[in-house]
């Protein structure tokens, strides 16, 4: 069995436990309550057949668990334990907490959330339970503690997964009981009232507060409510959420210490309801969700910055894809189908970046209740199909590319530094432009490097930054003054630091830092900024370098900063788009715009030479190249996003996939992918020793 690295309470001494299945994971949500039992050994034989070796069960079951207040059924739940065992199949056991029963919300219907209007949330949806009612609370743990007293023995069972998706339609409430929480958690965090009107600056509008009692939630107001009083309600948000996480985690730990517990974040487009990379502290093993989006014009981008960003939550280490879909989803108005041979390249993508397997929601699809149409590793047309033939032949794949599990991705030279609560800053902002959005320039810099095949960690801020060449700090309007001396201090010892536009402007309750921009970074990078001219939705500004700006401009003086561009046109021609300066052995530079594709290139392929940094291995456009090592050998993954033709890698070893030795040139065929077994002289040269794991 694989060891994956715990991420428990206690930090200075992570613990180690059995991964949920021998190599890679594979499977999905198993929910076999929705389909009569006669269907039940058809499922089994097909996931044999299709490799299947781990089961997520019982995530939408209270209601058929809990017949009735304290009355329970566990029968059938027994049954499907026991036929997942003797088939060697491994379970994810949730706690069914996500969807509380029916009984429960007629009984107690003041459990379920409060929009901004103050309407109350009906039953009939998901994910209804409001995290600050202490009657949902007090239901749930009672549900906890009977299930993990029945199974907590249960040889099938290898993890916990608590609840489903915390935070995600359930992400805020406004209601009365959670305006009480709000105003504890006010008063905990801030000694006095007028600290908290020092705070946010409530004079402006007149809202000063006499009393923390007379702060509520920011229900539906015609003109916008304090920046700062959303920015913590965001934070009091995400708190409320984990603090549920963690007592169902309290109780799981007491039943049964000897066996792992998680919960599935979502970690993929623009930041939610969760500070994950807090969350990512309270875990055995971090896990997560990802679903492609059809309006995102670069969804490889999204995918490998996805996982790049779970694994920096969990410290380099390991991880585990929770939740993907084989084929189309069903929330997004028109639901594109993936293409023949997107299965494995996008499970392959989260797995070359850290995943210890890949599983999808769900088994089988469903054909009643509002998901019908989202795909299932066994679809409506059964296993005669090409979505069917694709899982097996993907779950085939795993197995020979298993002795890959255990290994963890090399460390990059370059980082990236980026926080969820940009993105809340953002929403609670009435900033210079509604266009600037917390993933775009991140995504848009790490898709720069990776597609030249240069790895980029991305991390939390305040995550160490020894030995990496190249550090970004993007979008960091909330970057404090901590964050700042690492970044000062890594660039006089020889890395290559880029800030972007809007960061360190402002304080940690989102008041704008006086004396011009970039606020905290001024100093560092050796010039200010009087005035921000956002641009138009599709207005560019042309620079000297060749490129344009697009999104943002700035009023800069380059101080002692060198220009490296300008703007050419326009109002700001003349002013500097790009400086750098120099600091010890390293350098700083600041970017006051968002750059064009063919600028974003222009500024990475500069990084590239500055920094001398090589690909993870020499290869053509359209290759994604990821490199994991580890006791059982060198491991180099490689996707072919170009579905018109072949592209080239240079590597030597065995490719796992196809069985083929390669000594050089190596085609991996259009919509391919390759997990090449490096021999030790190929890899040697290229070779980092892994990351120390811990928690971030």
């Amino acid at each position: 069995m694989n060891d994956l690295v715990s991420h428990s309470a206690d930090l200075d001494a992570p613990t180690t436990f059995p991964a949920i299945a021998d190599g890679f994971a594979f499977g999905g949500d198993y929910n076999p309550e929705q389909w009569p039992e006669s269907v039940w050994a058809e499922d089994i034989e097909l996931m044999r057949r299709a490799g299947v070796t781990t089961a997520t069960v019982g995530v939408f079951s209270w209601g058929l668990l809990e017949r009735s207040d304290g009355v329970f059924d566990w029968g059938w739940l027994d049954r499907v334990l026991d036929l997942l065992h003797e088939n060697g199949i491994g379970v994810a056991l949730a706690t069914p907490t996500a969807a509380p029963p029916m009984w429960l919300m007629k009984a107690h219907p003041d459990i379920a959330t409060v929009d901004e209007n103050g309407v109350r949330t009906a039953s009939g949806g998901r994910l209804a339970w409001s995290p600050s009612s202490a009657v949902f609370r007090r239901y749930a743990l009672r549900m906890v503690r009977a299930v993990a007293e029945r199974y907590g023995s249960h040889p099938a069972l290898k993890l916990w997964h608590v609840s489903n998706e915390i935070g995600n339609e359930n992400a805020i409430c406004y209601s009365d009981e959670t305006g009480v929480a709000w105003q504890s958690w006010l008063a905990e965090k801030y000694s006095d009232v007028d600290v908290i009107n020092d705070a946010w600056g409530t004079a402006f509008w007149g809202h000063h507060f006499g009393a923390i009692e007379e702060i509520h939630s920011p229900r539906f107001a015609r003109t916008n409510h304090n920046p700062g009083l959303l920015l913590d309600y965001s934070r009091f948000t995400s708190d409320a959420l984990l603090g549920h996480y963690i007592a169902e985690r309290a109780v799981l730990r007491e039943v049964t210490p000897h066996v792992p517990i998680t919960t599935n974040f979502m970690v993929m487009g623009e930041p939610g309801a969760a500070d994950y990379s807090r969350w990512a502290r309270e875990v055995d093993i971090v896990a997560n969700d990802h679903y492609l989006r059809r309006d995102d014009p670069y969804p490889n981008s999204d995918l490998s910055f996805s996982a790049d960003r779970v694994r920096g939550m969990a410290g380099g280490g390991p991880w585990l894809l929770m939740e993907h879909s084989t084929g189309a989803v069903n929330w997004q108005g028109i639901n594109l189908a993936k293409t023949p041979g997107q299965l494995a390249r996008n499970s392959l993508a989260h797995i070359a970046r850290g995943s210890e397997g890949a599983l999808y929601f769900q088994w089988r699809q469903s054909t009643a209740g509002a998901e019908q149409y989202h795909s299932g590793m066994l679809p409506h047309a059964g296993a005669e199909s090409r979505i069917f033939r694709e899982v097996a032949d993907f779950g085939a794949l795993l197995k020979r590319i298993a002795p890959a599990a255990g290994t963890v991705v090399v460390k990059a030279r370059v980082a990236m530094l980026f926080d969820d609560q940009t993105a809340w800053l953002l929403r609670a902002t009435r900033g210079p432009s509604d266009a600037l959005r917390a993933v775009d320039l991140p995504k848009a810099l790490h898709r720069a490097f990776t597609t030249r095949g240069i790895a980029v960690d991305v991390l939390p801020s305040g995550a160490p930054l020894q030995g990496y060449d190249v550090i970004l700090a993007p979008t960091l309007p909330l970057a404090d003054a901590t964050t700042v001396t690492i970044l000062e201090r890594a660039a006089e010892r020889g890395a290559h630091v880029l800030v972007g536009f809007h960061s360190g402007v402002m304080n940690p309750h989102g008041r704008v830092l006086t004396g011009g921009y970039p606020g905290r970074f001024r100093d560092m990078l050796g010039i200010r900024v009087t005035e921000v001219l956002p641009l138009l939705r599709k207005e560019r500004v042309a620079t000297n370098a060749g490129w344009h700006g697009e999104i943002w401009t700035e009023d800069l003086e380059a101080g002692d900063a060198e220009v490296l561009a300008h703007y050419t046109e326009g109002v700001l021609a003349g002013v500097p788009a790009l400086t750098r300066r120099r600091i010890g052995s390293g350098t700083a530079s600041y970017l006051a715009t968002r750059p064009d594709e063919r600028g974003l290139t222009a500024v990475v392929d500069s990084y590239i030479k500055l920094a001398g940094l090589s690909p993870v291995a020499p290869l053509e456009e359209g290759l994604e190249v990821t490199r994991r090592t580890g006791e059982s050998g060198s491991f180099l993954f490689a996707i072919n996003h170009d579905l018109d033709r072949p592209r080239v890698l240079s590597a030597a070893g065995l490719d796992l996939v196809s069985g083929r030795e390669c000594d050089g040139d190596f085609a991996i065929a259009a919509g391919g992918v390759a997990v090449i077994r490096e021999r030790l002289e190929s890899s040697k040269a290229n070779s980092i020793a892994p990351a120390k794991v811990t928690a971030v």
